[in-house]
């Protein structure tokens, strides 16, 4: 009858970059090695997640496939090396404490010396999972900034889009694409062809892209064609979900004029967005659109 507990270990870098892949290598051979020393205990797997943020553990397929092994009984114990590697969050982290203890399951992390077996084990763990919640807030508002900063000189955040690529944070003129950008404002603004019928011509000329009347609009309204950039149209809230809102006004967007050269003339840029609000001027504006 085999006695031994059954031990699992599980590690996380928050990138994908190669030294952070080095680093996760380097703890998947540590925790192999040292519960494969340990006498009385047998190596299940050492579970693990790269390029993953400890903020959620919505999408961290190692961490959950690693609770499943334990709700099927595979798993006795599990070694991690520190609170901020299991989770950034303090209710997950203790939430999943308390589900394992209820299992009959510890968790020791190792650098902070915390074992949930322990009677203090969990106010310890309290205070060390507040701690590293509070550090990546920090850590967050600290990239928000710098990203800011980088706004502000110009620099670019996003991807390539039809008649642009973005390369090293600029934007450059991508030929082709910009022909058919020309092509959609000369038949909007001088033709008077509405945004559904630009579609049509467009998927029956067969040119690349999924076209609807919304693609073409979202065309004519994007101010990159005319040379300006506004940036922060989306932001995040909320670190911990990091999900992303349209900018309604909640902070501020960073415009520049005459950013990058230009695919469309000032002139048909303003012939388009007079076209555009006359359209909409029945409904209140640019919440959409009428051909």
């Amino acid at each position: 009858m085999n006695n031994k507990i059954k031990v699992a270990a599980y590690c996380r870098v928050s990138t994908d970059m190669e030294d952070q892949l080095h680093s996760l290598s380097a703890q998947i051979k540590y925790f192999t090695e040292y519960i494969s020393d340990h006498i009385g205990w047998e190596l299940i797997e050492v579970y693990y997640d790269e390029g993953i943020t400890g903020t959620s553990v919505k999408k961290r397929d190692g961490f959950n496939r690693m609770i499943d092994d334990c709700e099927s009984g595979k798993i006795n114990l599990i070694l991690t090396k520190e609170v901020s590697r299991f989770a950034r969050n303090t209710v997950d982290t203790l939430c999943f404490t308390r589900k394992l203890s209820a299992l009959g399951i510890g968790v020791i992390f190792m650098n902070d010396g915390i074992d949930t077996r322990d009677k203090d084990g969990e106010l310890r763990l309290t205070i060390m999972a507040s701690i590293a919640q509070e550090e990546s807030r920090r850590t967050s508002s600290r990239v928000v900034w710098g990203q800011t900063r980088q706004m502000e000189k110009g620099v670019v955040f996003g991807r390539s889009m039809l008649g642009y690529d973005v390369r090293g944070g600029k934007l450059t003129v991508n030929p082709e694409g910009a022909d058919t950008v020309r092509l959609i404002f000369r038949k909007y603004a001088l033709e008077q062809v509405s945004a559904s019928r630009i579609a049509e011509y467009l998927t029956r000329e067969g040119i690349p892209g999924s076209w609807t009347s919304g693609a073409v609009i979202r065309i004519l309204k994007n101010e990159k064609y005319v040379g300006d950039l506004i940036q922060k149209k989306t932001y995040t809230p909320d670190y911990l979900t990091h999900r992303r809102r349209r900018n309604a006004g909640e902070v501020p967007m960073i415009c520049i004029q005459n950013h990058h050269e230009a695919i469309v003339s000032r002139e048909l840029w303003d012939l388009s967005q007079e076209r555009l609000y006359k359209n909409n001027r029945h409904i209140g504006g640019y919440s959409g659109h009428s051909n």
